[in-house]
């Protein structure tokens, strides 16, 4: 493909004065979409729809922070409380409570559309991610645009978009996913402010909206995640500021109204929830989960270098590009624009690899920087000529690998061969091949899209049809459809043994959560109570069942698998005697 316009330095994006089409389809959609904002903004909402939906309705509560946060959701829209958190009776102070608002609001909105029995359906509580994936894919579109052309923007939020671990986080109603949108559009408008600073830019009258994008952000993000996103801005500024010997492009921010307005937003929970529970939300919140981050904590401890290791399939497809691009990138550190995007990645990554506490989702928000870095590089076509190049083989391996592992892991738990899949791992497959032998340096865009295809049939045949097959790593799902069939009127659970967030969610809050002693003395306080009781603790059940003399019949026996504690289990659901 012959260039036909400058290549674009960071920081200085340009329009193409004539595009050029090399032939592909793929690239003439791009092209198109790149004839305005309007169209990009569909397109790339388009293509998250395709890559976020497939499974989102239909994959049961995932254990076990999805189920704990929509649980507590849950709790808030049956009690009308909307300022303390809680898990059934315990508190829950790990995070602020903005994620809990949006959820409800989600399943308040549907409730009053008439949607019917809108508190148990999972997916309404994973609405705010699904909202919060695509904002950040179309914020790094307009954050990319202030360093490479409209096109390349395109490609930085598709990059973004495609990738493994925003596919799964746009899928699971937590935080991070609206997490990352605020980081991208705090770390957007800072950009803008500090580039128009190395410009030279003196307006005199500077705009109100990148500081009210900015603080705004920011006071989101506090909402969502307490002051984790005030790392990521710190870190950045602090890098910037040593860099260039100078901050004083910040009272383009103007720091003190900002101040004020982000005060305004989040104080008024947070005096609330100090109302309510004086110092303990800030001793579990800070002292508690986050502090103890920097130990092993949960069993997630690892050493460093593991989000590296992590990042070439947790960014795929981007992430082949991102290494060819690696090169070229250090060698434009010092330009402003790439200078901004490492300040707003290497920090942190480091901080994040230091720290024992490892989990993948904790680098998302670093991910919109390396997609508008590796498409500068693509930009100006200085992707590596060296080994790297061979990286393109990695578009075919990881749909290959997945697919297999999909297709066997679904046959050995389900005894099915699960065929609806196949097609859609047929064309993963097939796609991924284009990406690795098209791909040259003449052809590298046509390669990415490609990959981007491979990723949307890998997703369909992944979470749209393999993941929701496999119901013996569901349980909970297949509890609530057992209590569901049965012929008596508001009943009761009581489990042993199998004390996953799931299952209250899916039967109950008043789900009581005990032994197998217990659960017999629950099963003989009245009809229509149930005791869902797993195997290790039938023992228990059993004895005090016979001490009490307790009358029951077994209702059913669910086999499946907890992938929380990473064991089989055998969960019998054993009813007071005269319940049908």
């Amino acid at each position: 493909m012959v260039e036909t316009y400058a290549r674009p330095r960071f920081g200085e994006p340009r329009e193409p004065k004539n595009r050029v089409n090399p032939g592909s389809r793929f690239v003439g959609a791009i092209d198109f979409a790149a004839g305005s904002h309007l169209r990009a903004v569909i397109f790339l909402l388009l293509c998250g729809l395709v890559l976020f939906l497939p499974g989102f309705f239909n994959i049961p509560p995932i254990d076990r922070d999805e189920a704990r946060f929509a649980q507590a959701t849950k709790q808030m829209v049956e009690t009308g409380d909307f300022v303390d958190i809680r898990f059934q009776d315990d508190v829950r102070y790990k995070k602020p409570v903005g994620i809990y608002w949006l959820q409800a609001a989600s399943v308040e909105a549907a409730s009053a559309l008439g949607l019917p029995r809108a508190q148990l359906r999972i997916w309404l509580y994973r609405v705010p991610s699904l909202i919060g994936a695509i904002g950040a894919v179309l914020l790094t579109y307009w954050t990319a645009l202030a360093f490479v052309t409209r096109r390349g923007a395109i490609f930085a939020g598709l990059i973004l978009c495609s990738s493994v671990l925003l596919g799964v986080e746009a899928r699971l109603a937590k935080t991070d996913a609206m997490l990352l949108l605020t980081v991208v559009a705090a770390m957007g408008a800072l950009a803008r402010v500090y580039l128009s600073w190395q410009r030279g830019e003196d307006p005199e009258r500077p705009p109100w909206s990148w500081p009210l994008i900015f603080w705004t952000a920011l006071a989101g993000g506090i909402l969502l995640k307490g002051p984790l996103i005030l790392m990521f801005v710190a870190l950045t500024i602090a890098t910037l500021a040593i860099l260039d010997r100078s901050a004083a492009w910040l009272w383009r921010l103007r720091p003190v109204l900002g101040l004020m307005w982000m005060l305004v937003l989040v104080l008024p929970w947070f005096i609330a929830i100090f109302w309510r529970a004086g110092d303990a939300f800030f001793a579990d919140s800070i002292g508690g989960d986050m502090l103890s981050k920097l130990a092993a904590q949960e069993s997630h401890g690892a050493p460093p270098g593991l989000y590296l290791l992590l990042f070439w399939v947790t960014f795929w497809p981007g992430a082949a590009l991102a290494g060819m691009a690696a090169p070229a990138v250090w060698r434009a550190r010092r330009e402003p624009g790439a200078q901004f995007l490492l300040a707003w990645l290497i920090p942190s990554w480091i901080v994040f690899e230091l720290v024992l506490t490892k989990l993948p989702h904790y680098v998302l928000p670093l991910y919109p920087a390396i997609a508008i870095l590796t498409v500068g590089a693509l930009e100006r076509r200085v992707l590596s000529r060296s080994w790297l190049r061979r990286g393109a083989a990695w578009w075919f391996v990881i749909p290959a690998g997945a697919s297999v592992i999909a297709v066997i892991g679904a046959i050995t738990l389900t005894r099915q061969p699960v065929f609806l899949a196949w097609p859609f791992v047929g064309a993963a497959m097939i796609f991924g091949l284009f990406a690795w032998w098209l791909y040259d340096d003449n052809r590298a865009e046509r390669s990415l899209l490609n990959a981007v295809a491979a990723a949307m049939f890998l997703a369909m045949a992944v979470y749209g049809v393999v993941v929701p097959a496999l119901t013996p790593v569901f349980p909970s799902a297949e509890i609530a459809r057992a209590l569901r069939n049965v012929v008596c009127v508001g009943p009761k659970a009581a489990a042993a043994g199998f004390h996953e967030p799931s299952l209250v969610f899916m039967n109950g809050s008043e789900t009581l959560l005990t032994d197998g002693s217990g659960a017999a003395d629950f099963l003989g306080q009245g009809s229509c109570r149930f005791a869902l009781v797993e195997q290790r603790s039938e023992r228990g059940f059993a004895a005090r069942a016979e001490a009490i003399g307790l009358r029951y019949n077994v209702a059913t026996r669910i086999d499946g698998y907890n992938i929380s504690q990473g064991r089989a289990i055998s969960i019998a659901i054993f009813r007071s005697e005269g319940t049908e």
